[in-house]
């Protein structure tokens, strides 16, 4: 009986998707989902409305609903901490 050595076996799916080019793609997107996700519980948890909420954040709802959708375009650094204040939080951001 003969072994077949494997191309990939033992690899990450960050080392194949960094082979493939997108990791940093999907780095991005992952990192979109969390933010919003953390910005609706805390929403919810505050009992904050999107109208209530863009009103604490003097912006738009449109805006808001950037922030909220992981699938919207970026969103700036200046959005994030306008939200985090509206809802009595802070943003951290730190290198890896």
């Amino acid at each position: 009986m003969t072994t077949k050595k494997r191309k990939h076996h033992g690899s990450t799916l960050d080392a194949f998707l960094e082979d493939e080019g997108v990791l940093e793609k999907f780095e991005a997107i992952a990192t979109k989902e969390v933010i919003a996700w953390q910005f609706a519980q805390a929403m919810k948890k505050r009992g904050l409305s999107k109208p209530k909420m863009a009103q604490l954040m003097k912006t738009s709802r449109t805006q808001l609903d950037r922030l909220l959708d992981p699938k919207s375009g970026n969103v700036t650094l200046t959005t994030l901490m306008r939200a985090a204040s509206a809802l009595g939080k802070a943003i951290s951001i730190q290198l890896r």
